[in-house]
């Protein structure tokens, strides 16, 4: 696989972070102009929060990340470091933040192991590694939640009836079918028969209107030969602990919303378990969102998702939701992207 360093650079520009930040201001001042139940009071609901929840909630974005920086580490083999490793971290966030989320920030996680010294095929590896187990925790997540959800997941709204009508339902039926399909394809050919999917690949790309991808289908083969190569040799004393930690960090990531819906308006235990179904609803469009890190179409879908429980609060939680899980990782990446790139590029050349 060769990386283009041009385009990578491209993506990993500090000067983006204007985007979403746009986007997501326009939306907000967008529900002011259109919205009558939006105002300048509105705003003044975020004093009511309750502040342990939202130090709860706080925690909880904690334990996320250091749930990425501790798998990341256990999938290289303690390669990285701690510190190399919440940099590999913050800097993946940060190329997810600034990409419209149905392309992702793979590539560029390639290529900052890539430069931390790990080897390409290994570096393929573990981006695959981690690509599906966050696969197959919604594919194997998600009927566990809507059978405790009682099917209560899609939320009755005007605004989506009007515009989506039923297609919600579908949308999101047909992604889940997508992602367990590519789940099963891609773990069969990394852990299971990799020059049986190279052979298929090939035979795909040799009809005539596909030819002209042939190559690059082909070179796709070999790394995910080399990449099943590098964890063949893995027992369950490597998988176990990512395994757990991919649980953990997608736990953690949905709890946050539980708890900052918590800190304004009392959730039982039945209505946490719908708002926790209904983001991995969430999830799913916004991972089709064109939007860079889906800003905007989170602001939007958020308001139709959660006014149920929050009402008048929905403004102002959708904010602070936004400036928790999303924000400071434009900030981060801005502030470690120059220093990562001086360690790395400049100080391993002098």
């Amino acid at each position: 696989m060769k990386l283009d360093n041009k385009k990578i650079f491209k993506t990993l520009n500090p000067n983006k972070v204007w985007v979403p930040i746009l986007i997501g201001l326009g939306i907000v001042f967008g529900m002011f102009y259109f919205d009558p139940s939006v105002n300048a009071s509105t705003l003044k609901g975020v004093f009511d929060a309750s502040v342990p929840f939202v130090l709860l909630a706080i925690l909880l974005i904690v334990f996320r990340d250091v749930g990425y920086v501790y798998r990341i580490r256990t999938i290289t083999n303690q390669e990285l470091t701690w510190t190399r490793a919440i940099y590999v971290i913050i800097l993946w966030e940060f190329a997810s933040a600034v990409t419209p989320s149905v392309v992702g920030g793979t590539a560029v996680a390639i290529f900052i192991l890539n430069k931390e010294g790990i080897k390409l095929g290994r570096a393929i590896a573990y981006v695959m590694v981690t690509a599906i187990l966050d696969n197959l925790f919604f594919v194997i997540g998600a009927p566990i939640i809507l059978v405790l959800a009682k099917g209560n997941i899609f939320p009755e709204s005007q605004v989506l009836e009007s515009q989506l009508q039923n297609s919600l339902e579908y949308i999101f039926w047909i992604s889940y079918g997508l992602y367990a399909l590519y789940s099963l394809v891609m773990a069969a050919a990394l852990f299971y028969r990799p020059r049986v999917f190279k052979w298929i690949l090939i035979k795909l790309f040799s009809i005539r209107f596909l030819k002209k991808w042939k190559h690059d289908a082909s070179e796709y083969g070999n790394q995910i030969i080399d990449a099943s190569e590098e964890l063949a040799d893995k027992n369950w004393r490597y998988w176990l602990p990512v395994v757990v930690a991919t649980i953990f960090i997608w736990s953690s990531r949905y709890l946050m919303l539980n708890a900052l819906i918590s800190a304004f308006v009392t959730l039982s235990v039945e209505n946490h378990v719908i708002v926790f179904a209904r983001q991995v609803i969430m999830w799913i469009v916004m991972m089709i969102s064109p939007t860079p890190g889906s800003s905007g179409t989170a602001e939007f879908f958020f308001a139709q998702f959660f006014t149920q429980f929050l009402e008048g609060y929905t403004f102002v939680t959708s904010i602070l939701w936004r400036l928790l899980s999303y924000y400071p990782y434009l900030i981060l990446g801005a502030i470690f992207l120059p220093r990562w790139i001086r360690q790395v590029f400049f100080k391993k050349k002098s």
